[in-house]
């Protein structure tokens, strides 16, 4: 069992027993694989030799370590390994033939030019299953593009429908990354339930930009059978309304949500203090307030220009109409809901992550993240594990 699996607790782990092996860099792959690695899989990093994952320079914020890196590389095990030499590549067969996920996110072919093309090593090995991770897919005029994550952004139309009616605006984390990542995740699930029925591994592929697009389904819908993109509007949203940010008398900004007829009705009574306004036609629907949402702004900043955050809050609670504020990082850090997890960086301090969004019952409350790697620190250790005994590896 993978010595790096995180917690001292002998509570059994969903992947357990798997063996993922990642020849990956910075965001989507790492974070796929780090999935893996909290679930009690052994996942052994595969680093470029003289450096490793390009991730780990992107900054130094955690105490010396990059926040990227710490996010989405703890509990591995990390190898260097420059798989274009005759012996690490044996290494690397080695070490395959008994694993049960490869997961890669080089460029587009870069794999296959190495020898390790994931058609041929399912064939090679019938029960590995593979996981390609690009920018655009395998195929296309674009295959070849550089698909860093604020482009894919940009191409995919995310870009055009975010920010204020005054500009663009890039969604302010890696989406596209973290989605693709998702989604990887997913495929390797689905892809291990199959092998479950048919013994035998089988290929996923997943793309930054196919993630990206299928987020924009609806408006994408709109577009195209209604004639017209959602336009941007900043916090409001694009197709209900009241549904936005508005400033309170103090400053704050406090974002609220009406879905139904019903919470409209109580809105204008109980928030606005207008009970006719509900009947009011240009405000009498849904489809009506978005298209008169300039109107009906004036009447709600009336009211909340002149009131203070925490007592409007009282009176949304209140009136069972769902609001929210819009806080800055330095609130959201504070935030009582905010939950966190100890991780050990390579050096031997301790940081805080924000804790897994996925709780599992019987998951004790002291649970920490797997150690963070040194850039190669366990390549030692795994060349003497998976030597080769011969060029002829088993197939399994």
């Amino acid at each position: 069992m993978n010595s790096n699996t995180h917690g001292a607790n002998a509570t059994t782990k969903p992947y357990e027993g798997l063996r993922v092996v990642t020849l990956e860099q910075a965001v989507a792959a790492p974070l796929c694989s780090c999935h893996f690695a909290e679930g009690g899989a052994r996942v052994i990093k595969i680093e470029r030799n003289g450096g490793g994952d390009f991730a780990r320079q992107y900054d130094t914020v955690v105490k010396g370590e990059s926040s990227y890196f710490v996010w989405a590389n703890h509990g591995k095990e990390s190898l260097e390994l420059n798989i274009k030499d005759a012996e690490d590549s044996k290494l690397l067969h080695s070490i395959l033939s008994g694993a049960d996920v490869f997961i890669q996110n080089l460029a587009p072919g870069a794999v296959g030019r190495a020898g390790f093309n994931t058609d041929d090593l399912r064939a090679r090995y019938p029960k590995l299953i593979t996981c390609d991770i690009s920018g655009y897919g395998e195929d296309g005029q674009y295959r070849d593009m550089k698909a860093y994550d604020f482009l894919v952004q940009c191409e995919s139309g995310l870009v055009a429908i975010n920010g204020s009616p005054k500009g663009h605006g890039r969604i302010g984390v890696s989406v596209c990354d973290i989605g693709a990542g998702m989604n990887a995740v997913i495929g390797i699930q689905q892809a291990l339930f199959l092998r479950e029925r048919t013994g035998k591994g089988s290929g996923v592929k997943v793309s930054l930009f196919d993630t990206a697009a299928d987020w924009m389904t609806v408006p994408l819908m709109h577009t195209t059978y209604g004639g017209k993109a959602p336009q941007r509007v900043g916090l409001h949203h694009p197709s209900i309304a009241p549904y936005g940010g508005y400033d309170t008398k103090d400053g704050e900004i406090l974002a609220i949500s009406v879905q139904n007829e019903r919470e409209w009705a109580r809105f204008c009574s109980d928030i606005l203090g207008d009970t006719a306004l509900a009947a009011d036609p240009r405000f009498s629907s849904g489809e009506a307030r978005v298209r008169n949402r300039e109107a009906l702004d004036v009447y709600i900043d009336q009211v909340f220009s002149s009131c203070l955050r925490l007592v409007l809050e009282d009176r949304l609670k209140a009136a069972d109409i769902a609001y929210g504020a819009v806080n800055s990082m330095e609130t959201f850090a504070k935030h009582p809901q905010l939950r966190r997890r100890a991780v050990t960086l390579p050096g031997g301090e301790s940081a805080e992550l924000v804790a897994p969004p996925i709780r599992h019952s019987g998951e004790p409350g002291d649970a920490q993240y797997g150690r963070i790697p040194g850039a190669g620190e366990h390549t030692q250790s795994i060349r003497a594990e998976f030597a080769p005994q011969s060029s002829d590896l088993t197939r399994r």
